[in-house]
């Protein structure tokens, strides 16, 4: 992970999890809070996998995104769809307000990592490794040194 866009985006995300492990939370404990889980049993899979999906993309690997993208597109998007439907039928209350807004929001970031993902020249064309590449970068250097010290032919009688 070497460009800093793709750092904050992924801090955002993991500030929205965190949002969301608060508001399972606080549902499970039968608190008032701003956001409420649509599915309790469902959030605390999404919760879980997120984790895995944080380190793989971390990692900048491909199936850590779409494994993310996946998981909250399909948990979210059902809820977008279902409020929209109400929605066109009669109107919602302030908490579906809330949680349309908060299901937006989880739809909106692994589409976001996604993307970063696949413009991120520097991933594919200069892969940087910091433990080995202060080793090779002076190939360069240890061929002229070897180029010399074989010019040097003692005999031993």
């Amino acid at each position: 992970m070497q460009k800093l866009s793709s750092l904050i985006i992924l801090m955002m995300a993991i500030i929205y999890w965190m949002l969301r492990i608060i508001a399972t939370y606080c549902y499970q404990m039968g608190m008032e809070f701003m956001a409420q889980p649509l599915n309790f049993e469902l959030e605390l899979v999404v919760i879980f996998t997120s984790i895995l999906c944080f380190i793989l993309i971390a990692k900048r690997k491909w199936l850590g995104a779409i494994l993310y993208l996946v998981a909250y597109e399909g948990y979210f998007g059902a809820d977008i769809i279902n409020n929209f439907s109400k929605l066109k039928e009669g109107g919602l209350a302030m908490a579906q307000y809330t949680n349309m807004f908060f299901s937006f929001i989880g739809m909106v970031f692994p589409i976001i990592v996604l993307l970063d993902m696949i413009f991120d020249k520097n991933r594919e064309l200069n892969p940087k490794d910091k433990k080995t590449d202060w080793f090779y970068a002076q190939e360069k250097f240890d061929r002229q040194m070897d180029d010399r010290a074989d010019k040097n032919n003692y005999r031993t009688l």
